[in-house]
């Protein structure tokens, strides 16, 4: 086992990058269980509803910075003169675009409020978020720079030291100033990691401060930006609304206490998709924008079924085996309906790991419509089969949304890869997907 881990790289990124991951498993474990504590199941939805907003809002103001500038480095990353120009235009280009969306965030703070929390008292918490906005954009492109250099060590104790200090942060704030110190808390975890990411560039300037001034907004650079912007921005805003819609489907339809166990369901997901996701983000993204012909990429697919996928099922079947115990660590016994409905949420998943196989080559090649078509049809699905099924299931009628539109999304990316497979013997030509 630990030869195979040696030899495929994809898995000795994982393996390493679980070290962070089982750091994040067992203090997401403990603090969700303070916040099912503290909050209940109410607060498990507001802290859900706060998260989207700024889920939303980070993926906005970012537009895809970390995609984009990935395959811009690996294309020029021999060319220092050249890089220095596309340092200057990402760090210019997403500060200006988070600067005005952080003025909107300020201006709209009690509109935005009364959506997610049916109250204006929260938009302290919002124009908080808003003023951060500019400094966690930089925190991005920092680890971007990162992740293209392949600094996987670096990012892994990165993350670690940020998880723990957000924990600790988190948990005093929650349970000293409940709901409001829960949602202050998802403020603050972002300015944690900003500092903590600033205290690593500060020991790694070489790789940061490369920028140049000369021709800095270069159009070509901009044009890249476009491509991938043009998907991050649809992504920022249809993944995120989807959820807050369909929590405040449920909240309408049932309570605001099955949207809590609705949100418990998705973080219980969020403890085992965290190493497999991180993992494919570090290693998997820039290998794919390496690859240069279709049998480059039907190998790397071949690998990631044969070793990936595999892993990720066996995963599942131990999550849905000790499920109760992990139940009972988390959450208290008011969560105790996940137990039930779980299921649905772990088959969405796999079928979620094998779509992003495909997935991540349309990112990286900046296939823009299908990219487009593949998020549209998703949460469409997601949203109109919720309004069919929450009514006449509740919280079980969403998670079997999720599962089917997860569904149909594996289908529908394999008809528009099916030429890989229809051709066995690819010539060794440019890639097409």
């Amino acid at each position: 086992m630990l030869k195979s881990i040696k030899q495929n790289a994809l898995l000795k990124v994982v393996s390493f990058n679980s070290v962070s991951v089982a750091v994040s498993f067992v203090l997401g474990i403990i603090s969700t269980k303070i916040v099912s504590v503290y909050l209940g199941t109410s607060g498990m939805a507001l802290l859900g509803s706060f998260r989207n907003f700024a889920a939303m809002m980070k993926s906005v103001a970012t537009l895809g910075i970390n995609n984009s500038f990935v395959k811009l480095f690996v294309e020029n990353k021999d060319d220092k003169k050249e890089l220095g120009v596309i340092y200057a235009t990402f760090f210019w280009f997403f500060l200006i675009v988070s600067a005005v969306l952080a003025l909107f965030i300020l201006v709209f703070a009690n509109s935005i409020s009364e959506f997610l929390f049916f109250k204006k008292s929260f938009a302290y918490h919002i124009r908080f978020f808003g003023l951060l906005l500019p400094l966690i954009v930089i925190n991005t492109f920092w680890m971007a720079i990162y992740n293209a250099l392949e600094k996987y060590k670096k990012i892994v104790v990165l993350q670690i030291i940020s998880n723990v200090l957000i924990f600790g942060f988190t948990t005093f704030l929650i349970v000293n100033k409940a709901i409001n110190g829960g949602l202050l808390a998802v403020v603050l975890g972002e300015l944690l990691m900003v500092l903590v990411t600033f205290v690593f560039v500060l020991k790694d300037k070489s790789y940061y401060f490369k920028f140049s001034f000369q021709n800095f907004l270069k159009k070509k650079y901009l044009n890249v930006i476009k491509k991938f912007s043009s998907m991050a921005l649809l992504s920022a805003v249809i993944a995120p609304a989807t959820l807050m819609i369909i929590r405040n489907f449920i909240i309408e339809k049932h309570s605001i206490q099955d949207a809590g166990i609705w949100d418990a369901t998705n973080k219980f997901s969020s403890f085992y998709m965290l190493v497999f996701s991180s993992g494919l983000s570090l290693y998997y993204m820039p290998k794919l924008a390496s690859l240069t012909t279709d049998e480059d990429f039907k190998m790397e697919l071949k690998s990631y079924f044969k070793v990936f996928v595999p892993l990720f099922l066996t995963v599942l079947v131990a999550v849905f085996l000790l499920k109760g115990i992990i139940l009972d660590l988390a959450f208290t016994v008011a969560f105790s309906k996940v137990n039930e409905v779980l299921i649905w949420q772990l088959l969405g998943d796999f079928l979620r790991i094998m779509t992003l196989a495909f997935g991540y080559q349309i990112v990286v090649k900046a296939s823009v419509k299908k990219y487009f078509i593949l998020e549209i049809v998703f949460n469409v699905s997601y949203l109109l089969l919720s309004f069919y099924l929450v009514p006449l299931f509740s919280i079980e009628g969403a998670l079997q949304a999720y599962f089917c539109a997860n569904l149909i999304l594996f289908i529908l990316i394999l008809w528009m890869f099916r030429k890989l497979f229809l051709n066995p013997k690819l010539p060794n030509t440019d890639l097409q997907y």
